[in-house]
């Protein structure tokens, strides 16, 4: 008989046939599919035997689902994930410019996913273009709702764009006089908020404890972007020194805390983004846990 996985006070609760629906993609997303299904499946017997498998459901969005239903993205599908609760999800058509908004941010949204979870290793034997791919080992936590890909844009030449700009000239001159051509411009916005960047950073410093690891960095533009990705930074900081009793090292920001289980010590540092893009290639021992806002996660991750 099928299961329908379930969360308790101790994780997930899962059954000798769990439930999982799985959305199979647009373009290469059938063919992915099949060789995923036949690998998830191969996993299963191996470690299990007959004892357990996976009854797989399909459920719709994409291509598939607009054909089908006239929907992109069909209640039916998100009712499915918040019951099963575990999914999986093949590549879904985004159009570039125009058409449709992109059905995967949608979805995080949606389902409030908001931890990107992608932990980057180098395996022995694949060809790497980095100089010592083999200390090459994090964990990269991306920020997965808010950000510029909260998806509000203003298109140029719109009446609500027109309406967005003379609210923008009115009320907050000194901000539009930094508009360079105001009358072609497209507009967006950039939410970061403190509730937000606090749960990324719990789940990240939870992770590095119960995962030996030896550090967790902040990564930003804080230099330039003050406000959004400069208080990703503070607020990061401000909840190590809150909830895990992380100390200042030599007057900060960096911070660190010791873990009560162990005795060992996790530093708590930050770094600008450009330059940690750089440092992961020439000094990639120095990193273990990131976390981050949602562009910079996917330029990382990526």
């Amino acid at each position: 008989m099928a299961d329908t996985i379930r969360m308790t006070a101790s994780g997930l609760e899962v059954g000798d046939r769990p439930i999982i629906p799985y959305i199979e993609g647009d373009g290469t997303g059938p063919d992915i599919w099949r060789a995923t299904v036949h690998v998830v499946d191969g996993a299963v017997r191996h470690a299990y035997g007959a004892r357990r498998q996976i009854e797989w459901l399909e459920v719709l969005a994409g291509e598939k689902a607009f054909k089908q239903t006239g929907e992109w993205l069909p209640q039916a599908t998100l009712d499915a994930f918040k019951q099963y609760l575990v999914g999986i999800k093949g590549p879904l058509t985004t159009p570039v410019g125009g058409g449709i908004r992109s059905l995967n941010v949608a979805i995080r949204q949606l389902l409030d996913l908001y931890v990107c979870l992608r932990p980057v290793r180098y395996f022995q034997g694949v060809p790497s273009p980095v100089r010592h791919p083999e200390k090459v080992d994090m964990v990269i936590f991306r920020e997965n709702t808010e950000d510029i890909y909260a998806g509000i844009e203003f298109q140029q030449g719109k009446p609500e764009t027109e309406a967005f700009r003379a609210l923008l000239k009115e009320h907050f001159p000194k901000h539009f006089s930094k508009v360079r051509f105001p009358e072609t411009s497209g507009f967006g916005i950039k939410p970061v908020s403190k509730e937000g960047t606090e749960r990324l950073v719990r789940a990240a410093i939870r992770h590095a404890l119960a995962n030996g690891r030896d550090s967790v960095t902040l990564v930003h533009k804080g230099n330039i972007m003050k406000y959004t990705e400069g208080a990703f930074r503070d607020w990061g900081y401000a909840l190590a020194q809150r909830e895990f009793g992380a100390v200042e090292i030599d007057g900060g920001p960096w911070c660190r805390l010791q873990d009560p289980a162990s005795g060992r010590s996790i530093t708590i540092k930050d770094c600008i983004a450009d330059a940690f893009l750089q440092q992961i290639l020439t000094r990639p021992a120095d990193y273990s846990v990131i976390a981050t806002l949602n562009l910079n996660g996917d330029y990382i991750s990526d």
